[in-house]
């Protein structure tokens, strides 16, 4: 089994508390809007990390960051984007069993057609009444949940 954890939203807020929660992954995805270059390497000393751009990732420090990312953990393949209304491709047909994203400060988790979509909602500064939140996959062969 391999743990994921999953974060998004920091907007240069890296609390304590979701440091501890994704301490023990195996492997962390920052599903964009991560504010600071220290966020990245924060996290980059618990785990190897995946991270795309988000709308307020601007600046010199954020051009080499991608803004989607396709990644194999074990069995699994994972899609990765900041805002799930700008997913332009077929995820089944492209083979993905999972698709992260983040921007709507919203958790999400649903399957659809087969395919797992996950949104670990905000983990930086609180907005309007959303809770502050980050997540975790876990990998058994092909399987996700």
């Amino acid at each position: 089994m391999a743990r994921v954890g999953l974060i998004s939203d920091t907007h240069g807020l890296l609390r304590p508390e979701a440091l501890a929660f994704l301490r023990g992954s195996d492997f962390i995805i920052h599903a964009g809007d991560v504010g600071e270059a220290e966020v990245i390497e924060a996290l980059r000393a618990l785990a190897p990390v995946s991270v795309v751009r988000g709308n307020n990732d601007t600046g010199p420090w954020a051009n080499g960051i991608a803004q989607t990312e396709g990644l194999q953990v074990g069995d699994v393949s994972i899609y990765v984007l900041h805002n799930l209304a700008e997913l332009d491709l077929d995820p089944v047909a492209a083979g993905f069993q999972v698709v992260v994203s983040g921007h709507s400060h919203h958790p999400l988790l649903e399957r659809r057609d087969g395919v797992l979509y996950v949104n670990p909602g905000s983990a930086g500064p609180r907005r309007f009444k959303l809770p502050i939140a980050v997540g975790e996959l876990q990998i058994v062969g092909r399987s996700a949940a």
